[in-house]
């Protein structure tokens, strides 16, 4: 079984600003961090390659991750284009490295839940439809989850990725509305949501058992199957909610009840089918994960 991890994050602060690194519970995350400190958390977890993940909307943290990505164990990048000034994020995606697999705002950051609907973002939506560029999207409120329904209508070729499962409501006794949302999302079969990033809801990430996890992921099941997950590690913000050392167990126990091909499909495949990851990158990162593996014993 190939296994990627389709959500890890690097940053340099003296490239790019990172504003949301300022905030009181990012305090273990306000340094720079690179590819190398993360890998070490994937080699203990079995994990073969990954994909990194915008962390700022700015070129040049998309520069930063490509020229990370020299590195054979990254599959892909998910950048960072103007999706609000079309014409130029059509130019950057025209003369775009091979690299590149999707594209994400942080719209999250914004005041305006309806971003992804205004006028020139929707031309730029329109711009990664005709690129065959999937869309990631930081959703984190309900409002985003029913922009995402209309955005999903709009633009039925493109290929939108919920990152995060759109933050459900993990340790709380209310799971509305986010239980109905992400039915009415699922019901749109160019949407599809990474199994990432699942903490506790509130101000304690940490605060959260694998238990709790459980009836979300299999919520995410029932609604978008086996061959709409793709999973992701969010490493290193996976620090706040209790490191990997404890995310990666808990998403594998939540799968177990899955077939071998089930799960092979969510932890791998994909990553692979949905961002068109390069199947020969794909057996070269095997390969140098394994080699690493055998320097290490």
């Amino acid at each position: 079984m190939i296994i990627i991890d389709a959500h890890q994050h690097v940053w340099d602060r003296t490239r790019s600003r990172y504003a949301w690194l300022s905030a009181d519970a990012m305090g273990p995350l306000r340094r720079d961090i690179g590819l190398a400190e993360g890998l070490r958390h994937l080699d203990a977890a079995g994990i073969d390659g990954t994909v990194l993940v915008q962390a700022d909307d700015t070129l040049a943290d998309t520069e930063l991750m490509i020229e990370t990505a020299a590195d054979p164990r990254v599959l892909g990048v998910v950048g960072w284009v103007p999706l609000d000034r079309p014409d130029e994020a059509q130019q950057l995606i025209m003369d775009r490295s091979p690299l590149l697999v999707g594209i994400r705002n942080l719209i999250h950051d914004r005041a305006d839940p309806n971003w992804l609907l205004t006028d020139p973002v929707d031309r730029g939506l329109a711009v990664l439809e005709r690129a065959g560029l999937p869309l990631d999207v930081p959703a984190v409120l309900p409002r985003h989850l029913e922009v995402i329904i209309e955005v999903a209508d709009r633009h039925p070729e493109l290929i939108i990725v919920i990152d995060h499962l759109a933050k459900p409501p993990i340790g709380l006794t209310e799971r509305e509305p986010w239980w109905t949302l992400i039915g009415e999302v699922g019901r749109r079969t160019n949407v599809l949501a990474k199994v990432s990033g699942l903490y506790a809801a509130g101000d304690d990430p940490a605060g959260w058992t694998a238990d709790q996890l459980t009836p979300y992921v299999d919520r995410a099941l029932e609604v978008f199957g086996t061959d709409r997950l793709i999973y992701g590690g969010d490493w290193p913000v996976a620090i706040i909610g209790g490191d990997y050392e404890r995310t990666w167990p808990a998403v594998r126990g939540c799968l177990d009840r899955l077939s071998e091909l089930e799960q092979a499909a969510i932890l791998g495949g994909n990553a692979i089918r949905w961002y068109r990851l390069d199947p020969l990158r794909v057996d070269a990162a095997v390969a140098a994960r394994s080699a690493a593996a055998g320097i290490r014993k």
